[in-house]
């Protein structure tokens, strides 16, 4: 069972931000994974992911078509993606978030992670 975190959010912040956060719930559950769901809409953020949540996570997985400020999940794997999809296709979306290869370290580049390509 994997841990994630996750942000949706939309232009107007009313329909998709809440049924993207209720297809990633639900698809979580579905498939055993534990998630918490941060909601960026018009009513504000009623439901702000902790630094705590953030810690734990294994994945932040970011459902939005609107700029998401990611500086507080730093050195965590992020995967990002639209509403739309979080929508339609939340399982996958889920599944494709847990394969992201891992952050890299702090200080550490893609490019120094590099170890030799044959």
């Amino acid at each position: 069972m994997a841990t994630i975190v996750a942000v949706t959010a939309c232009p107007t912040g009313i329909a998709h931000t809440f049924m993207a956060a209720e297809g990633l719930e639900q698809a979580a559950a579905r498939l055993g994974h534990a998630i918490r769901v941060e909601t960026q809409g018009s009513i504000g953020t009623p439901s702000t992911l902790t630094g705590e949540e953030i810690a734990a996570a294994d994945v932040v997985l970011i459902a939005a078509d609107t700029a998401i400020e990611k500086t507080r999940f730093a050195g965590k794997r992020i995967y990002e993606t639209d509403t739309r999809s979080a929508i339609d296709n939340a399982a996958a979306v889920i599944l494709a978030a847990l394969q992201q290869p891992a952050a890299p370290a702090d200080g550490e580049t893609a490019a120094a992670r590099i170890v030799a390509i044959t």
